[in-house]
């Protein structure tokens, strides 16, 4: 089903529009580069830092293998330091690590059922704040509806673990859905994070429709603020609008696949741009990021899309990249075993096979580092001890830990 609002495009979105869906799957290799006319307007915008291919950094680190999963997601770490570990065709996973390399791998069941295919399937996995007193896990997946047509849910359920090392999810509610659904089977977005407000937040994709990014009709192409219950928080910026546009905090989106708070409590997002212009955005409220209007990419058939300097009233990133890096998992560091790196976003790169260190510098912030893993990352997590860890994507992924290196 497409969105029949858009059956034809308006002036405004006529250099964005277009028939076919504007880029492949995000699982696969992204090597483009932009025009030159549209890298130097970007460099030119005075929010927008454009790093080009910087040279591999020294790794402070050393990477040790834990454990492998079929298409690991996401995961997120237990008070007890364990760890649920998502899989993409449905199985959600209990990790517990070992004492030095490996882990045990249990099962939890009671995961709803999911929509396995392209960049659709079970995505994030988030805990209640008050997870030690209610027992609250968060998941995030695809969902199949009427006449083919698919979107991003949300559902939370309360997880009990037993003693062989696994577990089940009971009382499973769905407390959010994209609004519409679309076919296709890329741009689902749905990563989560808990604010210091205590709010569920939720990066939504545009789905490769373009347009519902700027619709206030979907709540696609967007990032949401919703209570822990999937009800809407009277402060939301556009609350009196009602309807979905009742969730959004910002819209302008194209595939956001990170969110993350830093110490301030100021939000930050990473998203994929088109053909180049791969983004680290701060997330303000009510604020329009321009997607598709503005980007400091093209679409893949070749057509350009203004850049963010020629409409000043849209939001320009904090960092930009062409080439892109394909950015995933993304985490602001707060841990103690990398000293250098607190207060730092940690970013996990697909097509860039890179775990990318970028610095804030107030408002703005700057690629750091950039640390060569030969492997697609998809996710990154700080687990208990200030260690940071990293899924790798794809079937056989690797589960690695990485600790300080040896000085």
């Amino acid at each position: 089903m497409k969105f029949l609002a858009y059956a034809a495009c308006s002036g405004l979105l006529l250099a964005a529009c277009g028939t076919a869906h504007d880029a492949p799957a995000e699982t696969q290799p992204r090597t483009d580069a932009p025009p030159a006319a549209n890298a130097a307007a970007a460099a030119g915008a005075a929010s927008t830092t454009f790093v080009e291919s910087p040279d591999a950094a020294a790794k402070p680190f050393t990477a040790t293998e834990m454990a492998k999963f079929n298409e690991p997601w996401a995961m997120t770490f237990l008070p007890d330091g364990r760890a649920l570990v998502t899989e993409k065709r449905g199985a959600l996973k209990l990790f517990q690590p070992g004492g030095g390399k490996g882990g045990v791998i249990g099962d939890i069941s009671g995961v709803p059922k999911v929509s396995y295919g392209g960049q659709g399937g079970l995505g994030d996995v988030l805990l209640h704040p008050q997870f030690a007193r209610n027992g609250l896990v968060y998941l995030s997946y695809a969902e199949a509806g009427d006449d083919d047509t698919r979107g991003a849910a949300v559902a939370r359920a309360k997880l009990t673990l037993d003693a062989k090392g696994g577990g089940a999810l009971s009382e499973l509610q769905v407390i959010w859905r994209q609004v519409p659904k679309f076919d296709g089977e890329g741009h689902y977005g749905h990563r989560l994070a808990f604010g210091p407000d205590g709010k569920l937040w939720i990066s939504s994709g545009e789905r490769q429709e373009f347009t519902p990014a700027q619709d206030m009709r979907a709540n696609a192409g967007k990032i949401l603020r919703l209570n822990d219950d999937g009800s809407l928080p009277a402060d939301n910026p556009f609350a009196g609008d009602g309807g979905v546009a009742a969730q959004v905090w910002s819209l302008g989106h194209r595939n956001p696949l990170g969110i993350a708070f830093d110490a301030r409590g100021q939000l930050w997002n990473t998203e994929m741009g088109p053909k180049g212009g791969d983004e680290l955005n701060r997330v303000e409220r009510g604020a329009n990021y321009g997607y598709p209007i503005v980007s400091n990419g093209d679409h893949y058939d070749g057509r350009t899309i203004p850049d963010h300097a020629t409409r000043p009233e849209f939001r320009a990133p904090a960092v930009s990249w062409t080439p892109v890096i394909s950015p995933a998992g993304f985490v602001i560091y707060s841990g103690s075993a990398f000293p250098d790196w607190q207060g730092d976003g940690l970013i996990g790169a697909l097509s860039g096979q890179a775990l990318v260190r970028v610095e804030f510098d107030g408002n703005g912030a700057r690629e750091a580092a950039r640390y060569d893993m030969d492997e697609r990352i998809r996710e990154v997590e700080q687990g208990p001890a200030g260690d940071v860890w990293l899924l790798e994507d794809g079937k056989g992924g690797r589960l690695l830990r990485l600790t300080p290196a040896a000085r």
